[in-house]
């Protein structure tokens, strides 16, 4: 049986996207130090984590594959600010900043991409210097479902990439949050991913495998 969750959500948005075989979700570098408290945090970044858990238990349920990105710095990472980058120490391996906040669900069969690994390597988009396109064709993904953070930095680069890969691309538009180093940083950043070709939903617009029936 098929439970709907559609909604009006923006104009536009497809009346119940249904998942199906080839799509994939990819969370984007959801970890302490950019949540409130954190070393970078992220505005609110905290909200998104109860609206995250819903797509991946959707996911999970519709035995889709899940992706999870995340920083993975050095100490003397090249962006932070004392190797002259522009910002604080953040999400240095294996520290507890760079963990996954104990309320992310975050399933056993995951495939978790680390990026930004060496002191001089940038890398803001999760298909960068990582297995992460490799580990998507392995599993015929076509359509890419993204959420995360931050909207503006990591998110806009991961979603840059996938398009200029030619994936399709749903923006989790419920599930990100920006920086905003300048104001608008992120409605600026939708804006491109949009533009881009990304399409934006909500939760309730998926159709998912309704099997408590």
């Amino acid at each position: 049986m098929i439970r709907s969750l559609k909604a009006a959500g923006h104009p536009g948005t497809p009346a119940g996207v249904r998942l199906q075989s080839g799509d994939a979700l990819i969370v984007v570098d959801v970890q302490n130090d950019f949540l409130p408290g954190g070393a970078l945090a992220v505005a609110a970044g905290d909200e998104i984590i109860p609206v995250i858990n819903r797509y991946i238990d959707a996911f999970r349920s519709s035995s889709l594959p899940i992706f999870f990105t995340r920083d993975w710095h050095p100490a003397n990472h090249c962006s932070f600010a004392k190797q002259g980058g522009p910002w604080p120490v953040h999400c240095v391996a294996d520290s507890a900043g760079a963990d996954f906040p104990t309320a992310l669900h975050v399933p056993p069969a995951a495939a978790i991409v680390s990026k930004a690994k060496a002191p001089n390597e940038e890398a803001y988009s999760g298909f960068e210097g990582t297995a992460l396109l490799s580990l998507l064709r392995n599993r015929c993904s076509r359509r890419l479902f993204v959420g995360g953070l931050a909207t503006d930095y990591c998110v806009l680069a991961t979603v840059r990439s996938a398009r200029a890969m030619g994936f399709d691309v749903m923006l989790l538009t419920d599930a990100v949050r920006g920086v905003n180093v300048h104001p608008g940083d992120a409605a600026r950043a939708e804006k491109e991913m949009l533009e881009s070709g990304a399409f934006p939903m909500v939760f309730r617009d998926i159709r998912v495998e309704d099997n408590t029936a």
